[in-house]
């Protein structure tokens, strides 16, 4: 991402993600995760995982890869992105989805999502967002959980803010998830990437 592209994203930082998706369904620009399978992260996490009769919800959604995944575990998935053009892009990519996809906001989530779900997938959605951004979108996160949320992320050590984005997330980043009744089962660091776990 260039100099010009950062200060753009830092003066719009939820909004660059619709400009994104426009460009991408323009077909003048490609989105960066938009990855041909599931995170392998949570494909190794769900082994042996059977969501029936389970709901989940799935944070910025993207073009619908785990939720499509976690929908094919059994799981009553809903999924949303911020961008009505990335939700559109996705329905039609799964005309048949079992998913709810949703346009929302991480950080003005409905209100009838409050601990609404038994599982809920933060999959480096926070760290895309600037660091001044990264507590209130976790407490968001948390907000949203019922029972157990799964965070992956890229992983840095504490110190200064790096260029972004995105802004991976350091230790005392992760362990600010264990909130809102959240405590953590198991954080562990993994080739470069945290896989933690909370519970409620």
């Amino acid at each position: 991402m260039s100099a010009d592209d950062r200060r753009l994203q830092a003066a719009n930082p939820t909004g660059w993600f619709e400009d994104l998706y426009a460009e991408a369904a323009a077909g003048t620009a490609s989105v960066p995760w938009d990855q041909p399978h599931p995170q392998p992260h949570l494909v190794e996490w769900a082994d042996g995982v059977d969501g029936t009769g389970r709901s989940a919800l799935v944070v910025g959604c993207g073009y619908g890869r785990d939720s499509e995944f976690l929908a094919s575990l059994g799981f009553d998935v809903v999924a949303f992105d911020i961008s009505p053009t990335g939700i559109a892009t996705v329905q039609a990519r799964y005309p048949d989805s079992k998913v709810t996809y949703v346009v929302a906001d991480l950080l003005d989530p409905p209100a009838e999502w409050h601990h609404a779900f038994d599982l809920v997938v933060e999959n480096m959605t926070v760290q895309a967002l600037p660091v001044d951004l990264h507590a209130k979108a976790t407490e968001r996160v948390a907000w949203l959980t019922g029972s157990e949320l799964l965070v992956l992320a890229v992983a840095r050590d504490e110190g200064p803010v790096p260029d972004g984005p995105p802004w991976p997330l350091t230790p005392s980043e992760i362990q600010a998830f264990a909130t809102d009744g959240l405590t953590s089962r198991s954080t562990r660091r993994d080739n470069g990437r945290w896989v933690a776990e909370f519970v409620r």
